[in-house]
């Protein structure tokens, strides 16, 4: 392993300089002997050791001490709260446009609904043909439940939507065009901006699923204009497994928001107990049912974290990491014909990059087993996801020089 001695130093190096190295020691299992490298937090984010505290003060104090209680005493608000903490954390987003509730992909059909709606006239929905299966799927739905047409936008393997993508597929009967910030595969980021730009100039409304760039990418969704919005929380927001989602509704929507579920908490009056559903005023129309209370409980000690630090520090550690380790795959996998399949300039790109290999599928239960834990895409992606405020330069190398002393001999 001589040859990579240099690269060894420059991951030190690096980690030495960073000023956002002492965060590391925050999260449980930071130096946990069994993991050599985790390197999918774009998949699931490592909980924060105060995570453990807030979680059983709430069972012990709240749950079993409040009981029943607790609704009327700040749990019926959590949604809204914690909402805006996003919204002003994270996304750039004034108060009161901004709730957490069910999973992405329920808020995604509510919001889509509700803008095919807000645009009755227009019979199209524009979506990318590489989204997140999610994203499609809930769209071809919607498209045959309301009689609409789906227009794809073909993308490179390596890229995502671009605004010249978007302008050739719009047109007067688009309704929505729905994109992720963050291509769950390739990483590329979208310029979300340009883009709604372009939606908008064509009369339609915009859905961006920032599931794999919320906490890890700044956000500014109001300066940018955008429609509607939602993402996960158990990514870089680190709210643990199935935690709930949140959504943005952008304030001049939120009046004629038509609400396809409707569900009781979203009335106007959801203890009147009424006979007929009026939508509450505001962002709470958005929700249906009760609050994921629990849920919502980790991802405020991230989103308190990040406050802390700063989105600007989060994506400047997230740039050096995933720039680091594009050097790393190149000196050490070039030669076995590893591809990086992620955009290489690192503005056009999130917080992880996606690697291919044909060997790759079936390497992965033997990297996890030696305590190197990246995922999996189809058809031939490892990807490496590079949380910024948990995961160190050496550590990288450590899992990327793992993977290349598995791969066969080139």
């Amino acid at each position: 392993m001589s040859e990579n001695v240099p690269l060894l130093t420059r991951a030190r190096t690096l980690d030495a300089a960073d000023p956002l190295s002492s965060y590391r020691s925050r999260f449980e299992g930071h130096d946990d002997p069994d993991i050599v490298a985790y390197l999918d937090g774009n998949s699931l984010g490592r909980p924060l050791t105060d995570t453990l505290g807030r979680l059983e003060s709430f069972v012990r104090e709240q749950w079993a001490g409040r009981l029943i209680r607790g609704w009327d005493e700040g749990w019926l608000d959590l949604p809204e709260q914690v909402g805006d903490l996003i919204g002003r954390v994270a996304l750039g987003a004034a108060a009161g446009q901004c709730t957490v509730a069910d999973s992405t992909s329920v808020l995604l059909y509510k919001l889509a609904r509700a803008a095919v709606a807000a645009r009755p006239e227009r019979t199209e929905i524009v979506i990318d043909r590489d989204n997140f299966p999610t994203d499609r799927f809930i769209m071809e739905g919607i498209a045959a439940e309301r009689g609409l047409q789906l227009r794809w936008v073909e993308l490179q393997y390596d890229g995502g939507a671009t605004a010249a993508d978007v302008a050739a597929a719009v047109g007067p009967q688009t309704a929505l065009v729905v994109l992720s910030h963050v291509a769950y595969r390739s990483g590329h980021l979208a310029d979300v901006p340009a883009i709604t730009e372009v939606v908008h100039d064509a009369g339609a409304l915009v859905l961006w699923d920032l599931s794999h760039s919320v906490g890890s990418v700044p956000a500014e969704l109001d300066q940018w204009n955008v429609d509607y919005a939602t993402g996960c929380s158990y990514k870089y927001l680190n709210g643990g497994p199935g935690a709930p989602a949140w959504a943005y509704v952008a304030q001049r929507h939120l009046e004629d928001f038509q609400q396809p579920i409707q569900g009781w908490l979203g009335s106007a009056d959801p203890f009147g107990m009424g006979s007929d559903f009026e939508p509450a005023a505001g962002i709470r129309r958005i929700i249906s049912g009760t609050p994921p209370i629990i849920g919502m409980l980790a991802m405020q000690d991230m989103l308190e974290l990040i406050a802390e630090v700063g989105m600007d520090a989060v994506r400047a550690k997230s740039v050096l990491l995933t720039s680091f380790a594009v050097e790393a795959v190149d000196a050490l996998m070039g030669e076995h014909g590893v591809v990086v399949t992620s955009p290489r300039d690192p503005d056009q790109r999130g917080s992880h990059i996606t690697i291919d290999h044909p060997a790759f599928k079936d390497l992965i239960p033997e990297l996890w087993a030696k305590g190197v834990i990246p995922d999996y895409r189809n058809p031939s992606g490892i990807r490496l996801g590079l949380s910024p405020l948990s995961t160190s330069f050496e550590e990288t190398l450590l899992g990327i020089q793992r993977i290349a002393e598995s791969l066969p001999p080139a």
